[in-house]
């Protein structure tokens, strides 16, 4: 596992997710923990580093 910290898109509170780095791609919606919001968050590893990033926000 990885943390990696970002800018929730919702709250733009500066926040941490754990990232799997033995799944090569994944896309995956979880709750901020600051404002409790939707993220869908999208990670790709190469070789267990992290190279691309991307947290959208998600309408309700």
């Amino acid at each position: 596992m990885v943390e990696h910290f970002f800018q929730c898109p919702h709250c733009w509170e500066r926040i941490s997710m754990l990232l799997d780095a033995s799944v090569y791609q994944q896309t995956y919606i979880e709750d901020c923990e600051v404002c409790c919001n939707p993220i869908e968050i999208t990670s790709i590893f190469e070789e267990g580093e992290l190279i691309s990033f991307h947290a959208q926000s998600i309408e309700q």
